[in-house]
């Protein structure tokens, strides 16, 4: 029987002390891994520890507890939480808007003069009323850039879905089929519109060659503008909601 067989099953996290705080890591072993890695995630503020399969939960916890410092001063970078309740602001297609309650029923309602996003119903319903209310604009955004450019490549996707994806804004399949995240209706309308272009590309060439950019820089005059945005603000969105 090998060692591998032997171990126990790792757990799914181990927590380490710094200066008054504990930090939860979560434990993802790798067989393909040379080296132990630490990584936060800027989406989530996950704090990942990836091992290789024959180092030790003793070796891992002695290297997460050597980097406590560097764990510590990582999260405290990441951006504030902002969430969906009242008098939050959150950016809708790029425009600051304050989440205020109003009155009656029906679904939530942006009013560009005011910049606020009106939210009926209870109060304790209204994050799940913001998020509701930001899917669907986003698949109506979505939708129509979507339709845009499949008269201008004359295909059109097999299906578009909508998800709340953390490490791509945008994938195409070999299926046809178009995912986005949702949280693209944050964005200023021109990042949309780059993505839709972007994946619609792809059904045309399934690769990031220089035909495929090329294709996509036909289709979208806005390619380089809306990269330096994500770049730059793309993990900001995250922290929404």
């Amino acid at each position: 029987m090998t060692r591998a067989l032997l171990r126990r099953p790792d757990p799914d996290h181990i927590e380490i002390a710094h200066e008054g705080q504990t930090f939860r890591i979560a434990i993802l072993r790798r067989p393909t891994a040379r080296r132990l890695t630490l990584r936060v995630s800027s989406a989530t503020g996950a704090v990942v520890l990836t091992l290789p399969t024959r180092s030790s939960l003793a070796t891992a916890q002695k290297f997460a507890q050597s980097h406590g410092g560097w764990i510590a001063t990582r999260l405290a970078k990441l951006p504030e939480r902002v969430p969906f309740a009242v008098d939050s602001v959150i950016p809708l297609r790029g425009v600051p808007h304050r989440i205020v309650p109003r009155d009656g029923r029906g679904t939530a309602e942006a009013d560009p003069a005011s910049a606020t996003l009106g939210v009926p119903g209870d109060p304790a319903h209204m994050s799940r009323r913001v998020r509701e209310f930001l899917m669907r604009e986003a698949r109506r955004d979505l939708s129509h850039a979507v339709a845009v450019y499949a008269a201008r490549l004359g295909r059109r996707p097999a299906r578009v879905t909508l998800r709340d994806t953390r490490s791509r804004w945008g994938s195409c399949t070999a299926r046809g089929e178009l995912n986005f995240s949702w949280r693209l209706i944050l964005a200023p309308p021109v990042v949309l519109d780059y993505l839709v272009a972007h994946e619609m590309a792809h059904l045309r060439e399934m690769n990031h060659s220089p035909r495929f950019w090329a294709l996509t820089h036909e289709l979208c005059p806005h390619v380089d503008e809306a990269e330096r945005w994500l770049k730059r603000h793309g993990s900001e969105l995250h922290r929404y909601g």
